[in-house]
């Protein structure tokens, strides 16, 4: 009876995680995309990643991973820093603009869920809103948490980057070829929860104003 339960539960969130799945990865490269647009650089309209269309965003695997382990990627908008006046403060902007967008989603979704809760309690359907609004919570935070790791080619990467002096950067940058290898290295060996799991849990304390 427990394994039947896991299972029905597990179905219930792939199901709902599929339009949860497509709005977060949706809004979090087009944020990267409209703050690059913002900021002078036409490359991301130019290649059609100005739009809510998730189709334009959607990496497979990368998507596939969010919905199933609760981290994930989509498709990177191509940015061209040159078009910033400040390359440096432009490509903090940009790389932030994604996690912060997931983040901002979370927190709507995570507030409407506790409005939704004693409203609808009883209610036959209510379980479902829950069960989609929480599933929009975790992999808004899922996706969030996992591109600020400092890893490259991950948006924490760029972000620690920008913030370094120019030398210490340039050795910084030159890691980044192996910056997928290592990410591989930690998912497999088990230290990549490790890692996750307390940006995943500060951006939940920070969504939900601090309460346990």
């Amino acid at each position: 009876m427990g394994c039947e339960r896991m299972l029905n539960l597990n179905l219930e969130f792939i199901v709902l995680g599929i339009p949860a799945l497509l709005f977060a990865i949706t809004i979090h490269e087009f944020a990267h995309g409209y703050v690059a647009h913002r900021l002078g650089d036409p490359t991301p309209g130019a290649q059609g990643r100005l739009t809510l269309n998730p189709l334009a965003h959607l990496d497979p695997i990368g998507g596939l991973m969010l919905l199933l382990f609760r981290f994930g990627w989509a498709k990177p908008v191509p940015v061209n820093p040159l078009y910033f006046k400040d390359q440096r403060k432009g490509m903090i902007l940009v790389a932030i603009a994604g996690p912060l967008a997931n983040v901002s989603s979370a927190f709507v979704f995570y507030h409407l869920l506790r409005w939704v809760m004693p409203v609808f309690a009883g209610v036959p359907f209510s379980y479902g809103i829950q069960m989609f609004l929480l599933v929009n919570v975790q992999l808004n935070l899922g996706l969030a948490a996992f591109n600020l790791l400092p890893f490259p080619p991950l948006d924490g990467s760029k972000v620690v980057t920008g913030l370094l002096p120019p030398r210490l950067a340039y050795s910084y940058q030159r890691f980044s070829q192996y910056g997928p290898f290592v990410l591989m290295v930690l998912l497999f060996t088990g230290t990549f929860r490790v890692i996750l799991n307390p940006i995943y849990n500060v951006l939940l304390l920070v969504i939900s104003g601090f309460r346990f």
